[in-house]
Parts: C-alpha cells; sequence; structure tokens
C-alpha cells in the first residue's frame, strides 16, 4: 500500500532566509508545495490556504484526560482531517490509567470515525518501550504514529543489542500507520540529514522505517498510511507564544541545514525503502 506524503507544519516554521521552501509573499506557497509531491499537511488546525490548493490534512493534539479525547476527535472528523496524531498522557500514568486512556482513543476513534493513532513521544504514556508493547498487547487495536527519533535517543537504542531490539518492537511496527520523519543519534533528536549519512543512525532507522512500512502493508482501508517529515526548528513561535523546542541544530545563530530540502530527501529514501 502507497503512502501519503504529508508535511507536518513545524517543518515550515522559522525556515532561515537562504531555505529553498517555496514562498509567496513570505507564505508558503502551497500549489508549489503540493506540486513538489506533498499531498497533504499536518497541523492543529484546518488550514484555508492549503486546503484552498487542494491538500487534505491530518491533525496532531495532545490529550491527558480520557475526557479530552473525544472532544478533539470529534472537532477534527468536523474539520474534514484524514486521521490524528496524538500525544497522549504525561508518562507519569499508572498501567491503569495508561489503560482509561488507550480505551478512550479506540472509542472515540470508532464513534466518529476518525484514526487516532498514538504517538511514541517523550513526556507521554509512550515514552518507555516495555511499557508500550505492553499496552500494545492489552490493546491490539491501538495503531500508532512512529516518530522514532524519542526512543531511538530517549532509550540510547545503539547501546546494546539493537536487532534484538528492533525484533522486540515487531509488534509496535505492525501497528504503524504514520511516521515522523526525523533522525536523531544517540544524544541528538534531530541530525542533518548529511551528519546522519555518516554514521551508523541512518541504517538504523533504515531498519525501522522499513519495519514500520510492513505495518503500512497492513493497514485496513479505513486506515491512512501517511509519511510526515517533521524537522522542527531551534524555537518558533505559535498562537502569540515563543516555544523553545531546542531541535535544529545551529552554529552561530544559522541553521546547519535547510529542512524544506531535508523533507523532500527523506521523503525520497522511505520511497526507496518501499520500492525495495
Amino acid at each position: 500500500m502507497t503512502f501519503r506524503q504529508h508535511i507536518n507544519i513545524g517543518n515550515l516554521w522559522t525556515l532561515p532566509g537562504d531555505s529553498k521552501t517555496p514562498l509567496h509573499e513570505d507564505a508558503p506557497d502551497w500549489p508549489a508545495i503540493r506540486n513538489a509531491g506533498f499531498v497533504g499537511l499536518q497541523h492543529y488546525f484546518p488550514d484555508p490556504a492549503g486546503l484552498a490548493a487542494g491538500l487534505e490534512m491530518s491533525g496532531m493534539g495532545r490529550v491527558t484526560a480520557p475526557a479530552e479525547v473525544e472532544p478533539l476527535a470529534a472537532q477534527h472528523k468536523e474539520w474534514g482531517f484524514i486521521c490524528t496524531t496524538l500525544h497522549v498522557g504525561t508518562g507519569l500514568e499508572t498501567d491503569s490509567e495508561m489503560d482509561v486512556l488507550a480505551a478512550a482513543v479506540l472509542e472515540a476513534s470508532a464513534k466518529h470515525g476518525l484514526p487516532l493513532y498514538i504517538e511514541t513521544h517523550r513526556a507521554t504514556m509512550t515514552q518507555d518501550i516495555r511499557r508500550t508493547l505492553d499496552l500494545c498487547e492489552r490493546f491490539p487495536d491501538l495503531r500508532f504514529n512512529a516518530d522514532l527519533s524519542h526512543w531511538y535517543t530517549g532509550h540510547e537504542m545503539r547501546y546494546g543489542d539493537f536487532e534484538a531490539k528492533l525484533a522486540a518492537l515487531a509488534p509496535i511496527f505492525e501497528r504503524v500507520r504514520y511516521m515522523h520523519g526525523r533522525i536523531g543519534d544517540s544524544c541528538t533528536m534531530q541530525l542533518p540529514l548529511a551528519e546522519a549519512r555518516e554514521i551508523q543512525c541512518w541504517e538504523d532507522y533504515a531498519a525501522m522505517w522499513s519495519a514500520c512500512l510492513t505495518g503500512f502493508a497492513q493497514a485496513k482501508a479505513d486506515e491512512p498510511t501517511v509519511f510526515a517529515p517533521e524537522l522542527l526548528p531551534r524555537e518558533m513561535e505559535f498562537a502569540g507564544t515563543v516555544h523553545k523546542l531546542n531541535y535544529a541544530k545551529m552554529i552561530d545563530g544559522k541553521e546547519l541545514s535547510d529542512r524544506w530540502s531535508e523533507a523532500l530527501e527523506m521523503t525520497e529514501f522511505v520511497r526507496e525503502l518501499e520500492a525495495a
């Protein structure tokens, strides 16, 4: 099954002046972005200009209590999103609290006919690999957004038997229906791709993403599969607040790479993995 090529809105925020990102009057040139191969945009809210250019939309959000899930799903369904990725919980939940959140996600997804994919992310209930595997065993119908730099860096996956860890994660990979594109090493969440290509993590992500593509191949007709680069800036302004994300590597105040060009390169790489 061929995946949809989306781009996360954060990948287009606070880009350096020499970025090759298509712009029109300092705003994203959505028709040109679509012509570059992106059929969709991932955002917290509908983007009128992107929709007018014919882009479909996937959503994203954060829920920390069961009661927050259903209203979010209802809103995203009303907005016409094809699916939504969720940061769920804080990482401090007990197993029973995780179960209540997982059940709320499945119930809201079924009620509104909107695929909700739980993201593998730090500071959420899926930050720990073992607990996520156990959760998957208790709730086999869960589906995931694989944001794997959070595990690769957070768990220092190269420390020890990487191949054994890869095999152990098969139940998660089989349930992946969305992937965020980012590559990190054992200590850095987001590397310039030229740097990543020079070290072991490039091959490791190729192996992990290939495993996730086997999950894509098992998706049902009502489970859209998406690959969305999410290369984030050092800081960004959102809803009037400046958020210091500390993702993009910088020297002397300048990003070391063009996140737009890397989004294209990364998506082409995953296409090659899929073809293989």
